[in-house]
């Protein structure tokens, strides 16, 4: 009873199963062709252009430090401070330079004295007119040196030059100084421009005082640009070029550090925008299924600028008027025929 229970379930799923099967399309049946959407390529209004990241400067960058060395005390501002002309930034320990004053002064006063006392012997006819003219020379060289060290004494306090933000500290208080060493890095009010790094690759498309695209990413806003320099000499450990972008019509008060891209447009035609799913990768060359004659396909390496949110830009590779496949690329073998599916 349970044997003939079995076979019975058993011939019964067999039944629906059989009776679950659709029959293939007669075109799967027949090998016939695979369907496809295709698309007429045309140049379009993208330019071919190459782009680079850099980030916005200040037009004009100095870098502050003492006219003399000594310990630094206090710094009075820190990075991203506004600045005025004029304005105290770091001050140095005074009392070296009081003393070198102090000193200074006590020799010319001597020296004043020796001349003096020189001019009176003189009118004895007691000395020379040569001796005479040497402590003549010596006070005055004595007071220069006065005034000198009178000076060094006021330079124990760094002031700004011009307006700006400090775009960095350079060293701390308490830290021992040389004269001339940085201390604080202003960047002016201004002109802007953007600062990017530019391979060599691009050396013969991008040159000094060529037109740029600049796109800052923060605001969406677009500028005008113009290359203002190129370094002459690649950066050893990148092998890249330092290259300087002015922006034509932006705000003296842009934002320092914001993020942008530099674009540059290759001379020539305009390229091609394909789907991204017309793109075919063959051995790491991208390459689509060009349709031919009899909808024969034939796959085409072609040379991608980038990729973009509305499709590959293609630099070249194709013809204008030319039907490609731009859907269902990965099913294909070269010199198959296809069906074209109706718009």
């Amino acid at each position: 009873m349970r044997l003939s229970q079995i076979a019975s379930l058993v011939v019964a799923v067999f039944a629906v199963a059989a009776c679950g099967d659709k029959s293939p399309p007669p075109d799967a049946i027949a090998g016939g062709p695979k369907l496809v959407k295709a698309l007429k390529v045309s140049r379009g209004d993208t330019p071919d252009e190459q782009r680079y990241s850099g980030e916005v400067r200040a037009r004009y960058e100095s870098v502050l430090g003492f006219r003399i060395g000594g310990k630094m005390t206090e710094r009075l501002v820190d990075a991203g401070a506004r600045v005025k002309p004029g304005q105290p930034l770091a001050r140095l320990d005074p009392a070296d330079a009081r003393l070198s004053a102090a000193q200074a002064d006590a020799n010319a006063a001597l020296a004043a004295a020796d001349y003096k006392r020189a001019q009176e012997l003189r009118e004895k006819n007691f000395v020379s007119q040569a001796a005479l003219d040497a402590r003549e020379s010596a006070a005055r060289a004595a007071e220069a040196q006065a005034q000198l060290t009178r000076n060094q004494a006021n330079y124990t306090t760094l002031v700004a030059d011009a307006a700006g933000v400090i775009a960095a500290a350079l060293a701390e208080p308490g830290q021992v100084v040389a004269a001339g060493q940085g201390v604080v890095r202003i960047a002016r009010d201004g002109e802007r421009e953007v600062a990017i790094a530019l391979p060599e690759t691009a050396l013969g498309i991008v040159k000094a005082g060529g037109a740029a695209t600049v796109a800052l990413w923060a605001d969406g806003k677009t500028y005008p640009g113009r290359v203002r320099e190129i370094a002459p000499a690649a950066d050893s450990a990148t092998r890249t070029f330092a290259t300087r972008i002015s922006i034509i019509g932006a705000d003296a008060n842009l934002p320092l550090g914001m993020s942008a891209t530099v674009s540059f447009a290759r001379p020539g035609a305009a390229s091609f925008v394909v789907p991204l799913s017309a793109i075919f990768q063959q051995n790491g060359q991208p390459a689509v299924w060009v349709i031919g004659k009899e909808n024969a396909v034939e796959l085409r390496p072609v040379d991608v600028a980038r990729f973009a949110d509305q499709g590959a830009v293609v630099r070249a590779g194709l013809n204008d008027g030319e039907t490609i496949v731009a859907a269902g690329a990965f099913k294909l073998t070269a010199g198959e025929k296809v069906r074209i599916v109706a718009p």
